[in-house]
């Protein structure tokens, strides 16, 4: 009879260890916060008039000295990764809730919180610099959040002339005479009204690998991620000199860029989607 209240009490156990640890493979557990930073090279990003003497400056490899007073791009369709390869997505088909504006001005942007993350080992992140063509319509009765976010007067990440999202907005200075600097990058479309497609896809899908696994449960993982933007001038896909001619070829100033001249910068901060797929993004750290 003592073996068998043993027996009884053992697997009463057992069922109890096992549907725990079902019920903790399953439930929500808790955040992870992605922290950006902005930088050339090593060093942190400060921005500046055309006057700063306390602005960043970076001299890119073909040896043209510039610096920003405005740094702002949008982050998308976050994806974390579990070490047995299944992807947990976070919020993909939701702009208000899953979508956001790094603003380099405003400090609260740089740390985005992703809320109700399963438990699990995490060793990769993906996540879209830009937004995903069938979401970018300026769609303010389905996300008014983000619409607003992105379309208030001190960020205006909405093309005046077209229906979607700027992805990427850097103003600035370059040559020692401080010429101005304006990229914005956004995908465009092609065709009439009612009829439009695809033009320039300016979205990027970034893959990154996790240096330390992000282990979700007890622990809410910081994710840091620096983005290196000597990237924009000195990528893996081009090195690139800025003009101010009439010879429109890497023209990034306020005149006049082509959406194809666009696409070379895209892809040295986004990667050109088949052998680079990080551009200028990386993991610095990850704090369980």
């Amino acid at each position: 009879m003592k073996h068998l209240k043993k027996y009884i009490l053992l697997t009463t156990v057992i069922f109890a260890f096992l549907s725990c640890s079902s019920d903790d493979e399953n439930r929500v557990a808790n955040n992870v916060t992605l922290e950006f930073s902005n930088t050339f090279n090593e060093t942190p990003l400060v921005l500046g008039d055309a006057s700063s003497s306390t602005a960043t400056i970076n001299t890119s490899d073909a040896g043209q000295v510039h610096h920003f007073s405005e740094l702002k791009y949008v982050i998308s369709n976050i994806r974390l990764i579990k070490a047995n390869g299944d992807e947990i997505p976070y919020n993909i088909n939701d702009l208000d809730n899953g979508a956001t504006v790094v603003d380099q001005s405003k400090p609260e942007t740089l740390n985005y919180v992703l809320n109700e993350i399963p438990v699990g080992d995490y060793t990769e992140i993906k996540f879209g610099l830009g937004v995903r063509s069938d979401l970018n319509n300026l769609d303010e009765v389905s996300f008014p959040t983000f619409y607003n976010n992105a379309g208030a007067n001190d960020t205006q990440m909405h093309w005046e002339w077209g229906t979607g999202y700027r992805f990427t907005k850097i103003e600035g200075f370059y040559d020692t005479d401080n010429k101005e600097l304006s990229f914005h990058s956004g995908s465009t479309l092609e065709g009439e009204e009612g009829n439009y497609t695809q033009g320039v896809d300016a979205y990027r899908d970034i893959t990154l690998e996790l240096p330390t696994t992000a282990t979700v449960g007890s622990n809410a993982p910081i994710i840091s991620i620096k983005a290196d933007f000597d990237y924009l001038l000195s990528g893996y896909s081009h090195t690139i000199t800025l003009v101010s001619t009439e010879d429109i070829s890497n023209n990034a100033t306020p005149s006049a860029h082509t959406a194809t001249e666009m696409e070379k910068f895209v892809d040295n901060i986004g990667g050109n989607g088949t052998t680079d797929l990080s551009g200028m993004f990386s993991v610095t750290s990850v704090e369980n």
